[in-house]
């Protein structure tokens, strides 16, 4: 009996313990973030790492081997979808863009900004055929081009597909019960989108929008000039052949005029969301001239007895003459063509083909007339860049060129880390210096080098002294026109002598962990690199060796002189 009872008081204790242990589990809202233990421990704080976020959570140590996962432990920051060349998309048949539509699956095969717009894209697809159970096969090459078509990128939705080389086709995941493609999103990331790879170096929009301009103006003299043609050859005819031969002359160079304006529409549409549309339509252009043959040959019926034809019949309908006239007519408007190619060719030899005094006056004025056009070739600002190894003396050759040309020559604007503070650290942040100078007060950019020319009203040439590494970025400036001038030395013998004329004077420190000879074998290598750049890089027109300086600072004025003609 004792021992039952015992058995009882010894289970009702293990009960109780028990009891009181559940009361010590870990819970998500005993150990939330800034809630401390309802037991009063000691309390410790542990940093936890949440993607780039640091949690603090306020436990006991009693229980810091366990910290319970919260919904911010499942967060992950989704990366912008960019589109790529070589990307699978989905997209729509031509029916306006209705997800209604037929779905088709292609690939992205040329990715263009639309000019004029601040961050709109259109995508050249090249159609994938459906060869079943979810793969998609490019068509033969004779048929591709024929499955090209565009799409603006809002259209178009990224696929994850993979290719399967056994089949030679991408596998396209598929939506649950149905043979529609899945996509990865609805949309592809175009807020922040700069473009592929190939084209991340920065755009020059004035430039693109001035080719553009320059494009409409070409075409319009094109299409001027072929009509003015057609009438002077209509004239011609008119009094060589009469009245009739005329019209069908001129009916023929109208047909001319058309095929340059629906050629134009192809071009005009190329790598845009109506390519195909303007594909199509240019192609009425084939037909203009067999129009006016069908037209002259109506004609020639109507007229019974006096038509110019005999026996005619299904293929004797238009005259040898009639037909002569409309194939002249309609290569018409190849003549300006002929004529702007020949052009310059007889505008360089009439010099020399006119005799005495009369000769050499046109030769000077054509001179002239290129000097004047190449002054300001294709609106580019003259850049001129002198550019050599270190210890060729080149820095003080352009402080003298500046100093003695009267305003002619003027070095860029730098920006003052002392002045312009603010300024001075958002571009160092934005890395747009193309160089800081040693002591990181003053910062070049492109936009200090391209303004202070324009302050000058092209009246001044900025002057660049650089080395090799700025050379490099400076020719890369759009909308700059560089005359490169290198400064050198006829030796390695002499750079060797110079060099360490600088590193006795201390005007090439020594690194504590390097000796004299260590740093003038490091030196050397780099001009050795130096020179190799200025020979191949076909950067620099002039060559100036810096052996005396006065007769170097001569050749320095006669190279500069290039900038203005």
């Amino acid at each position: 009996m004792i021992s039952i009872q015992a058995a009882k008081y010894a289970t009702m204790a293990l009960l109780l313990l028990a009891t009181h242990a559940l009361a010590f589990i870990p819970s998500a809202s005993r150990f939330s973030v800034g809630r401390s233990s309802p037991f009063s421990l000691p309390l410790s704080v542990v940093q936890k790492q949440q993607g780039r976020q640091t949690q603090r959570v306020v436990m006991s140590p009693l229980y810091s081997g366990y910290v319970p996962p919260s919904q911010e432990d499942f967060t992950v920051k989704a990366r912008p979808l960019y589109p790529k060349i070589g990307d699978i998309i989905r997209y729509y048949d031509l029916d306006g863009g209705r997800a209604d539509g037929e779905v088709l699956v292609g690939k992205i095969s040329f990715l263009s900004k639309s000019i004029g717009t601040q961050n709109s894209w259109v995508v050249e697809i090249t159609e994938l055929e459906n060869v079943g159970d979810g793969y998609f096969a490019e068509y033969p090459s004779r048929k591709r081009n024929s499955k090209k078509t565009t799409r603006t990128l809002e259209d178009v939705a990224p696929i994850a597909a993979s290719f399967v080389r056994a089949e030679a086709a991408f596998k396209v995941p598929r939506e649950l019960g149905s043979d529609i493609p899945q996509v990865r999103a609805e949309q592809y990331t175009i807020e922040g989108f700069e473009g592929p790879m190939a084209i991340t170096e920065d755009m020059d929009v004035e430039a693109i929008q001035a080719d553009a301009e320059l494009y409409a103006e070409l075409k319009f003299e094109l299409l001027r000039n072929a009509a003015i043609a057609g009438v002077v050859g209509a004239l011609i005819a008119d009094l060589s052949k009469g009245q009739e031969i005329a019209i069908i002359y001129a009916a023929g160079a109208f047909a001319g005029l058309g095929y340059l304006f629906f050629l134009s529409l192809k071009t005009d549409t190329v790598a845009s969301t109506e390519s195909k549309l303007g594909a199509n339509i240019s192609n009425v252009r084939f037909a203009l001239p067999l129009i006016v043959v069908v037209g002259v040959a109506i004609y020639n019926l109507t007229q019974g007895d006096a038509s110019p034809v005999v026996n005619a019949n299904l293929l004797n309908t238009v005259s040898p003459e009639q037909f002569a006239a409309i194939v002249i007519g309609f290569l018409t408007y190849r003549i300006p063509l002929f004529a702007s190619q020949l052009a310059p060719i007889f505008k360089e030899s009439a010099g020399s083909l006119l005799p005495g005094s009369a000769g050499v006056a046109l030769q000077l004025a054509t001179d002239n007339e290129e000097a004047t056009e190449s002054a300001n070739k294709d609106g580019l600002t003259p850049v001129l860049l002198v550019s050599g190894p270190p210890g060729t003396g080149k820095s003080e050759l352009v402080k003298r060129l500046i100093e003695e040309s009267e305003g002619k020559f003027i070095p860029p604007t730098l920006v003052d880390s002392v002045k312009e503070g603010a300024a001075f650290e958002q571009l160092l942040r934005r890395e747009e210096f193309l160089k800081v100078d040693g002591e990181g007060r003053y910062g070049m950019t492109r936009k200090g080098i391209m303004e202070a020319a324009a302050d000058s009203d092209g009246e001044s040439v900025v002057v660049v002294d650089a080395d090799v590494e700025l050379a490099k970025a400076i020719i890369r400036i759009p909308g700059a026109r560089v005359i490169g001038v290198w400064v050198g030395l006829d030796s390695m013998e002499k750079f060797e002598t110079r060099l360490k004329e600088d590193i006795e004077s201390g005007a090439i420190p020594i690194p504590e962990d390097e000796t004299k000879e260590t740093v003038l074998r490091s030196k050397k290598r780099e001009i050795a690199q130096d020179i190799e750049y200025g020979v191949v890089s076909g950067v620099f027109e002039f060559t100036v060796l810096n052996d005396e300086f006065d007769s170097s600072l001569e050749q320095l004025k006669f190279a500069s002189e290039y900038c203005f003609k």
